[in-house]
């Protein structure tokens, strides 16, 4: 009888706790439903969860000392936020702030293409895609005139029709944009975007008290100087259906709505630049308080990217660009006027100028002219089209992507060869008679006839005479070989986009004998970006060592506090095989282009502060002649090197002029 109990027993306690268990439960259910329910159903009606999302901060772009470039600015805006607004006195709250606005200069969002003109509703001209849009959207059919669609918007936004016919559009205005951007309880609606400090201050004067409306801060990423170096920092863009397949594998988090560098550095450190947003979940009872805010992701800021530019440098350079180039294109007019012959620098219209830092070969400057205004290209779709016609090209980065030929600026790289390979020495003299004949097909003249010369006399003169038999000696094959090892005709390393540029011989198609010696002097097929010119001169003032070409210098986090990575050390990509006695000869051979008499950069170098190694340069293309220069300084212990080209420009002086001013705002600012 005992075991029969002992053995009934764990049944009947699991019994009883289900028992009580259920007893609770129909309890509490009694509770919520029938006690209480009325009071809990209150309580629920009162609290609405929303989910907000908050935008993502783009990283800055800052020079080399921290002087903003690319940064992130802060703008007002009114915001109307549809928890809050009593859409009963909603269309008379926002016209009493139009007229708010208006006595501050400031304007609220306006893109409704019906304009009131003459007391008569008008559709806005060249708006046809804008105009089609409105029509769909407010579901009208056939044939509209300017006035129906503005009476059937009254209609669908029950709009008073007591107003004034000024009054109904304004506020046609308003609510269809509420419409398309989906303004809801989720989504506040952004009622003048960019206010002035004294439209925020009486806005929040006038507006205390009315629930619905509120001044917010945010963000506008803008060129601080737009013009300055706008083909370095490249722009922004819309993400396109493939590169949003391709940042898919991104660790960063895209949306087809992003907006992504497109050019630039902007395009490079995309990664490093881009930012992540963040969201909250905003908790308010029914008469809009906030009572609870639960942070579900937070934001992340981009880091900020420091460049090697130099923005006092970068804008010397500029200016003196600009100046120079249109100095010389005036020049050229002039003397077309006397001579009557064409071709005399009239059509100089562009250059483009580079410096490095010669101890680790970041750049200090890198300017392109013509140029264009970074900001207004990015928001500006009439402006954008200008450009694109523009037959001087103002978008194309000259100084990296252009490649030109630069002519008796590249004879210092032939000596270099020609020494190493033991096919001349320095004292051997060729007489020059001014016409090199050696190949009738292929003659070349010398602007002077120079009698007797010396690589001294051949390079401080610039004897096309002396560097043709040089080169007819040496070879193509040879040539070109020592000029990749000091950057010509090579990529240089840097983070941005470039032109590798064309080395002739290598890059020539049915090359003949002949040739040679037109490659020798400069000419031939070769076409060297400005970038690749102040790399090889940087190389020839590091005694023959050709170190990476480089414009990033570090990143930090947002706050600029850490340092997340840092590129200023300098890499090694070539040794040029050149001895240290052959590179000192020709080291000093291009120091007397500057300082001997017969220079040909004597004129503006000669008694200049500081000692500079130079190689002048002219070289024939379609129009008129290119005119090129480069130079290191100071010589002895070399810190920067400049290339410099000007398009069509003919007369070296203004080239010269923008190298000279360059170094100017390096070493004497």
């Amino acid at each position: 009888m005992k075991n029969k109990l002992r053995g009934k027993l764990p049944f009947t306690v699991c019994a009883v706790l289900v028992l009580v268990a259920a007893t609770v439960f129909v309890a509490r259910l009694t509770d919520w439903q029938l006690i209480h329910g009325a009071e809990y159903k209150r309580m629920a009606n009162r609290s609405t969860g929303y989910n907000v999302e908050t935008p993502a901060t783009r990283g800055e772009i800052l020079d080399r000392n921290g002087v903003g470039l690319v940064t992130n600015n802060t703008h007002y805006k009114i915001v109307i936020d549809k928890v809050y607004a009593d859409d009963s006195t909603l269309d008379s709250f926002l016209l009493s702030l139009m007229e708010l606005l208006k006595t501050t200069g400031d304007k609220w969002d306006d893109t409704l293409p019906v304009l009131l003109q003459d007391g008569v509703f008008v559709y806005q001209e060249k708006k046809d895609e804008e105009i089609q849009t409105l029509l769909e959207t407010i579901e009208a059919t056939g044939e509209v005139t300017a006035q129906r669609c503005i009476d059937l918007m009254c209609r669908r936004y029950h709009i008073d029709g007591g107003l004034s016919d000024k009054e109904k559009r304004a506020l046609c205005s308003v609510r269809y944009n509420m419409e398309i951007s989906g303004y809801s309880n989720a989504v506040p609606y952004t009622f003048a975007s960019d206010v002035s400090r004294s439209g925020v201050s009486a806005v929040s004067e006038n507006t205390q008290g009315v629930s619905g409306v509120d001044v917010q801060t945010y963000l506008v990423r803008a060129a601080k100087n737009p013009t300055l170096a706008p083909h370095v920092l490249g722009a922004l863009g819309a993400v396109t259906e493939e590169e949003f397949k391709e940042l898919s594998h991104s660790p960063k988090h895209y949306t087809i709505n992003d907006t992504v560098g497109k050019s630039g550095v902007e395009a490079a450190m995309e990664e490093e630049l881009k930012g992540e947003g963040g969201s909250k979940i905003i908790q308010r009872n029914s008469d809009g308080t906030i009572v609870e805010t639960v942070e579900t992701k937070e934001s992340k800021p981009g880091n900020t990217v420091y460049l090697t530019l130099d923005e006092k440098v970068q804008q010397a350079t500029a200016e003196s660009l600009e100046r120079n180039i249109k100095a010389a294109q005036e020049a050229g007019r002039q003397a077309a006027r006397s001579s009557g012959k064409a071709l005399q620098g009239e059509d100089c219209q562009a250059g483009a100028a580079v410096m490095l830092d010669v101890s680790s070969f970041a750049v200090l400057a890198a300017a392109s002219y013509p140029t264009y205004d970074l900001n207004r290209y990015s928001s500006d779709d009439a402006y954008y089209a200008k450009l694109a016609n523009d037959k001087t090209s103002p978008m194309y980065n000259r100084a990296l992507s252009g490649t030109f030929a630069w002519g008796s600026v590249f004879k210092p790289v032939v000596a270099l060869a020609a020494l190493e390979e033991k096919i001349i020495k320095p004292t051997d003299t060729v007489n020059c008679t001014q016409k090199y004949d050696y190949y009738p097909s292929n003659v070349v003249q010398c602007m002077h006839r120079h009698d007797t010369v010396d690589l001294r006399n051949a390079i401080t003169q610039s004897c096309n005479y002396y560097f043709a038999e040089t080169g007819r000696k040496l070879g193509i094959d040879t040539m070109y070989l020592y000029a990749e090892r000091f950057g010509l005709g090579e990529y240089t390393g840097i983070e941005i986009e470039e032109s590798r540029g064309t080395l002739a011989g290598r890059d020539s198609q049915g090359w003949m004998p002949g040739n040679t010696v037109q490659a020798a002097i400069g000419q031939a097929d070769n076409a060297f970006t400005p970038l690749q010119l102040a790399t090889y001169v940087a190389t020839i003032a590091n005694n023959g060592v050709r170190l990476k070409t480089h414009i990033i210098s570090k990143i930090t986090d947002y706050e600029r506090k850490n340092v997340l990575a840092s590129y200023d050390e300098p890499v090694k990509t070539e040794e040029s095989g050149v001895s240290a006695a052959n590179l000192k000869t020709v080291q000093e051979d291009m120091l007397g282009v500057t300082q001997d008499a017969v220079g040909t950069a004597n004129y503006m170098f000669g008694d200049y502060k500081i000692k500079v190694a130079a190689k002048t340069g002219t070289a024939e293309n379609p129009g008129s002649d290119n005119t090129a220069f480069i130079c290191y300084a100071p010589y002895d212990k070399p810190k920067v090197a400049v290339a410099v080209m000007v398009e069509h420009g003919v007369r070296n002086n203004y080239s010269l002029q923008i190298a000279k001013d360059m170094l100017d705002s390096y070493f004497f600012r």
